[in-house]
């Protein structure tokens, strides 16, 4: 649920459809027009989309078939087709980073909703909310495609695992949980691909949180219809991407080496989840190798997701990854070999223009027949039909109604304050120092350069968003005498000539806040990082300003990457922290009712925040696991064993929560779940002696999930969200087992002094299982520990 204090129906109604008033508008170029509308049996909307691929193949000469497999897919005028762009982002609102989307070339659009980047909205740890920003993002895009702004293919969402915590792009993803990272993908998907639209009209509902919500739900006949999409999503980038450039080392060469265990159980569940309960229609290859092979090149990668995983949809090359295959992984003898691989692996398109310069090559050598192009291509113009591009104006389809007017609407610019809101982590708040009484406080220093940089709370992929602020602006706005010193000149803060200054300011506030931490210089694409500590000297001048402050300073981090802050930890000077990361156009206002009380934080750490020594751990070590041998001490909060300085899920209120197990069982027999030759087996071996039963011999999962009912009690003086986490352990010490695991989350909005009661629903096959060391799942037998905050309930499977 989107949990706070306010209203929330009036924040929902987003979802309504209002048309458009704007006169000057452009119009985007579409297929199928008359009179070729009734010419070509690929216009005909009555026939099944494979029949209409299939007619589209049909008519198209080889070369034509070649220009199609860039993702500035060539026109075809003797058939009428305009040239198409595949590549259009997305992560957290409408992005200039690819070019399907234009917003500076005389469009009526100019900005979209600037969202909190990724990492942040997964601090709110709610599911809802993610599914609402997905579907605020996929309005503002069609209503840009039917402006000629956008196309209708968005690469989003990035749903790696934040491995490191030095990489770049960490910032991009839900955090370095599995199971967080799937539910998001699930979640951002269902929305962005048009999860709640039908036949163009509004109907009301209630959610299970009891909040109104306006909907319209794909499907002609009243039926939610999976064929249909409304916008296309893609879950990116596959798989064991998490390095940009780390040393001698490049995403565009490394070989992720990763073991059957990791890989079954950390790297590929996000991508499993995306295609299987999200029903994304794309998926992206990664540029690194995998195992020695360019994950493009891996049939077994690109083939499993469709013939297990029920996939319907395109897999795109990241940019010039099929070059890569040759140009620097070495893998192929050629550049006619690298596309044909790459095609026969199960590629359907590739970003950049490789394929178009070698495919004709290719085919002529006899690496590449042109069955294996009709393949590609009936994937690719499958999943152009479902969006209706072959139906003929989209003016007068069902998102026909949808332009400018519908972009940086009040709501959506509300449901990003909102999102910025839960997101926002109270890590530190001694002697409850936060939050502040604007009315006691009479005046207020903030320190720091990206204190006064509105344009630096975006993260990467971002675009122009609707109304931005710097955390200065959004302050002052609490506080009339509100004092801004830069402190250091920039983010690098290599030079301390400006401390003076900040000391100064410092000295004559009532109260001081240090905005301090990373931006885009410091962690992004194709840059990690090398320390984890605050960059340059930036450490040394909050330690300055704090001590030159009459009252202990609050720290405000920055940022998606942990940071070392174990000195602002231990500093009493330093009473307050919070993490902001990239909050996005809103973050200043959700940062400013935070500290001055009018919300209350409730957002939790996605990641761990490991100490600057984590750092003598090469980058390019894959395993999760820890090796005691080697002195590796694992990664993520599921098998890291050294010292933290913030734990994963970490995160304070200004209340205080107490918990209550209501009801769980405290047993489960397998015996009526297991098939027929499962239990002969076992009474053959003798059941007692057996120590775990395989997965895949449960032939009744759903038999065995449970419920648990927990009670939340608020024993505080305020409201607040509260996210709720509820973890399992394993019975016995069994090799690469977690040290715990993450089973379930939800976030519930608390009343003081009164109790909320909740469920989570166990399902033992997913959640208390393990991989075993060959990727296979495997169920323990014996009591398995689930624990909430400090209880724990122990839970015995066993055979009989």
């Amino acid at each position: 649920m989107v949990a706070n204090g306010r209203c929330l129906f009036f924040l929902l109604l987003f979802l309504s459809l209002s048309p458009s008033n704007s006169k000057s508008v452009a119009n985007p170029q579409f297929p199928c027009k008359p009179p070729t509308h009734n010419t070509y049996s690929f216009c005909n909307k009555s026939l099944p989309i494979t029949r209409r691929a299939q007619s589209l193949i049909s008519h198209l000469t080889l070369q034509e078939k070649i220009q199609q497999l860039s993702d500035n897919a060539s026109g075809i005028p003797r058939l009428g087709i305009p040239h198409y762009e595949w590549w259009s982002e997305s992560l957290h609102g409408i992005s200039i980073n690819g070019p399907g989307v234009s917003f500076k070339n005389g469009g009526p659009v100019t900005s979209a909703t600037g969202f909190p980047q990724v990492i942040v909205s997964a601090a709110s740890f709610n599911r809802t909310l993610w599914f609402l920003i997905g579907s605020a993002i996929a309005i503002e895009a069609r209503a840009m495609y039917n402006v000629g702004q956008a196309g209708l293919t968005f690469w989003a969402p990035n749903i790696n695992i934040f491995r490191d915590p030095r990489w770049g792009r960490g910032q991009e993803t839900p955090g370095e949980d599995p199971m967080v990272a799937s539910a998001y993908a699930i979640e951002f998907v269902k929305g962005f691909q048009g999860g709640h639209w039908k036949n163009g009209t509004e109907t009301e509902s209630t959610d299970r949180h009891g909040i109104g919500q306006k909907r319209v739900l794909l499907g002609e006949d009243g039926e939610i219809n999976d064929d249909k999409l409304m916008l296309s999503a893609c879950c990116k980038h596959s798989t064991a991407y998490d390095l940009e450039k780390w040393g001698n080392f490049s995403r565009y060469s490394f070989n992720a080496v990763v073991t059957e265990q990791d890989m079954e159980d950390t790297y590929q569940p996000p991508f499993r989840s995306c295609i299987q309960k999200g029903k994304a229609s794309c998926l992206m290859c990664s540029y690194n190798e995998v195992n020695g092979v360019p994950a493009c090149a891996r049939e077994d990668l690109l083939q499993k997701p469709r013939t297990e995983w029920g996939f319907k949809g395109y897999i795109t090359s990241d940019c010039d990854a099929v070059a890569t295959i040759f140009e620097y992984q070495n893998y192929s003898k050629s550049p006619e070999d690298a596309v044909a691989i790459a095609l026969k692996a199960g590629m359907d398109i590739n970003c950049g223009t490789y394929v178009l310069r070698n495919a004709q090559s290719a085919v002529e050598k006899g690496k590449l027949q042109e069955e294996d192009i009709d393949r590609a291509l009936h994937n690719l113009f499958s999943v152009q039909l479902r969006l209706g591009l072959f139906d003929g104006d989209p003016r007068k389809g069902q998102f026909g109604k949808l332009g400018p007017k519908n972009v940086c609407t009040k709501e959506h610019k509300t449901l990003a304050l909102e999102a910025a809101r839960q997101g926002i982590v109270l890590l530190k708040n001694d002697k409850k120092l936060l939050p502040l009484n604007k009315k006691a406080v009479s005046s207020l220093a903030i320190i720091g350069p990206l204190a006064n940089m509105a344009n630096s709370l975006g993260g990467d992929y971002t675009g122009y968003p609707c109304d931005p602020q710097s955390l200065f602006e959004g302050l002052k706005a609490y506080v009339k005498k509100t004092s801004y010193a830069i402190g250091c000149l920039d983010v690098a803060c290599v030079s301390d000539t400006q401390f003076h200054k900040a000391i100064i300011v410092a000295k004559r506030a009532d109260f001081v806040i240090i905005v301090a931490g990373l931006d885009l210089s410091q962690e992004t694409e194709e840059h990690d990082r090398v320390s984890l500590l605050l960059p340059g000297k930036q450490m040394s001048l909050v330690s300055s300003v704090a001590a030159a402050s009459k009252k202990p300073v609050i720290l405000v981090l920055t940022g998606g990457g942990p940071l070392d802050v174990s000195f602002a930890k231990g500093d009493p000077r330093i009473a307050s922290i919070l993490w902001i990361g990239y909050p996005g156009e809103a973050g200043a206002k959700a940062l400013a009712e935070i500290i001055f009380g009018e919300y209350n934080p409730g957002g939790r750490l996605p990641m761990t925040w490991y100490p600057e020594s984590f750092t003598e751990v090469s980058m390019t070590d894959m395993n999760m696991r820890p090796n005691p041998s080697r002195g590796y001490p694992g990664r993520t909060y599921r098998f890291y064993t050294g010292n933290r300085v913030y734990g994963f899920g970490g995160g304070l209120s200004y209340t205080n929560f107490t918990y209550k197990i209501l009801s769980a069982p405290s047993k489960l027999s397998l015996s009526g779940s297991l098939s027929s030759n499962s239990r002969k087996r076992i009474l053959q071996q003798g059941g007692e002696r057996l120590s775990y039963i395989n997965v895949n011999e449960i032939t009744s999962c759903d038999s065995l999930r449970f419920y648990m009912q927990i009670l939340v009690e608020n024993v505080g003086n305020m409201d607040g969200g509260h996210v709720v986490m509820l973890f399992s352990r394993v019975p016995t010490v069994f090799r690469g087992a977690p040290e715990k695991q993450l089973v379930g989350f939800d976030r519930v909005h608390t009343i003081s002094h009164r109790s909320t009661e909740m469920s989570i629903l166990v399902d033992p096959c997913e959640h208390l299982s393990v991989a075993n060391e060959q990727g296979k799942k495997i169920m323990l037998l014996g009591g398995h520990g689930l624990m909430l905050g400090d209880l724990e309930h122990f839970v015995t499977i066993q055979i009989y």
